[in-house]
């Protein structure tokens, strides 16, 4: 699968927020709203905990200022392990911890990332994308799959003020 681009429809993927009887339809989540979805290796991974997800909290106020009406992460761990990340990282209110646990939207995204040798199992390459009404308008991909360049908040910002 390619990876996906500005211009791509987000894909009809499934996830789950909270617990793993908490369906959420990506799809739904952007339906109608302008905002940012970015995907990381692993929760508590020190890349994720220390800059990436801080990131996006301490920026929400500059975000939804710019015009994000919604910010979802999304990670290849179970729905118990995104929620218990996100209480840690005092994300409610701020930042949806969607669990990709079947991989449906970083298969979908075309965003796998093989950590088999680091992480145990195929994770989602970190990245981070603008949406708008289900498109996505900009997509940045790390491209050794986990660095933290591109993918950071303060990227999305200025994406979302250009916008």
């Amino acid at each position: 699968m390619t990876t996906a681009k500005a211009g791509d429809k987000l894909p009809d993927a499934t996830v789950y927020e909270g617990k793993p009887d908490n369906k959420v339809k990506v799809r739904d989540v952007f339906k109608g709203k302008k905002g940012v979805l970015f995907g990381v290796p692993g929760a508590f991974t020190p890349g994720c905990s220390k800059t990436h997800l801080p990131g996006y909290i301490s920026d929400y106020d500059k975000l939804t200022k710019a015009g994000a009406q919604v910010i979802a992460c999304t990670s290849v761990n179970d729905a118990f392990v995104m929620a218990a990340w996100g209480e840690q990282n005092k994300a409610d209110g701020k930042v949806l911890m969607l669990a990709d646990t079947q991989m449906e939207l970083t298969k979908g995204l075309g965003l796998t990332l093989d950590a088999e040798g680091m992480l145990g199992n195929k994770r989602c390459k970190r990245f981070s994308a603008v949406i708008e009404d289900d498109t996505i308008t900009h997509m940045n991909v790390e491209p050794d799959g986990s660095g933290l360049s591109c993918s950071l908040a303060s990227v999305v910002l200025e994406q979302l003020q250009k916008s």
